[in-house]
This record gives structure tokens, C-alpha cells and sequence, in this order.
């Protein structure tokens, strides 16, 4: 059984066949994936969205695909999900986002992630949740801070990215159960 969250203004629910197109769109923009490696193929960016629908039907939860309730539009994705790189604070359970250009400003990553913290240490029973991003996304880092998280004083290089590539430094924000 896979879970869905309701928030005031989102419904964050288990991925869809019409969700393919709008995320190639945003998988594609340069803004969106200004710090990620680079953009994402059409061929790259179906095969997230499948991982993400095969992890919530396996788990019961995940990167949801976020949809706004009045519109019913897709706009990204938001939810939990249990890194494979080996990060040097794994084990652990991240909180993250991903949102179009259109939906940005509006509260709306702040407003999914606090419900997915919510579920994170509810239902799940986290005693911590994480969420790191490039020391240059400032906006991520104003949503984690927004949340309530509190900075690690140490950055990390990522082990996905090289070490000399712009966005390798990554900083770390945890919050734990209240």
C-alpha cells in the first residue's frame, strides 16, 4: 500500500503516466537543474520518474509526484527518500524537492516537506530526517532553514559528483523528531 500526503494547497501522491511529459519539461529546464550536474534526457528523466513510482510501490512512500490541488497540475516532486550514494553521514533518511520554475516563491517545497517531516517521524518513526544540496543552492537552503533544520558546521564533498566540479561541495541540514 503506498501512502498519500494532503497538504492545504498540494496533493503529494504516487506517480502517473501524464506526469512523464511535464517532469521531461522541467527535467530539461536549465534554472530547475542549475545545480545538478546537468539537465536530463528525456530517456533520463522517464527513468527517475519510474524509480521514484517503483520505490513508493515497494516502500509505500518516496519522491512523491506533487500536484496542485485547485489546478490538478503536476509541478515536481517532493517527499523522503534513503540515499545510495555512500554519503558520510549514511544511513539516513532524506527530505527533498524538486519543483517547476512556475511553482517557485510560493511556499509550496516548504509546505510538501514539512508534511513529508511529518510522516517521516509519525509513521515512520525517524529519529532524524536530512537534506543536503550544493553550498551554491541558496533557495534549497532558505527551504531547509524555513523547515526548521539546522546546518552541519562541516560541508562534504558528494561521491556521485567529481571533486573538482562546481557543485561537489554540499552542505548537510538535519532536523530530528520533536
Amino acid at each position: 500500500m503506498h501512502h498519500e500526503l494532503t497538504t492545504p494547497r498540494l496533493l503529494l501522491r504516487q506517480w502517473r503516466e501524464s506526469d512523464l511529459e511535464p517532469f521531461r519539461v522541467m527535467s530539461a529546464d536549465e534554472e530547475v537543474m542549475k545545480y545538478f550536474t546537468s539537465p536530463l534526457s528525456m530517456q533520463e528523466s522517464d527513468q527517475m520518474a519510474q524509480r521514484c513510482q517503483a520505490l513508493i510501490t515497494e516502500r509505500g512512500w518516496g519522491f512523491w509526484a506533487a500536484q496542485e490541488l485547485d489546478s490538478k497540475q503536476f509541478i515536481g516532486f517532493i517527499g523522503l527518500h534513503i540515499p545510495i550514494a555512500a554519503l558520510p553521514f549514511s544511513p539516513c533518511i532524506e527530505v527533498g524537492w524538486r519543483l517547476a520554475q512556475d511553482y517557485w516563491g510560493k511556499g509550496l517545497a516548504t509546505e510538501g516537506a514539512r508534511a513529508c517531516l511529518k510522516f517521516a517521524f509519525d509513521e515512520l518513526k525517524a529519529d532524524e530526517v536530512v537534506s543536503f544540496t550544493s553550498i551554491q543552492n541558496r533557495r534549497s537552503e532558505a527551504v531547509m532553514q524555513r523547515l526548521g533544520m539546522a546546518r552541519d558546521k562541516e560541508t562534504f564533498f558528494h561521491p556521485a559528483i567529481d571533486k573538482d566540479h562546481r557543485l561537489s561541495e554540499h552542505c548537510l541540514y538535519r532536523i530530528s523528531r520533536h
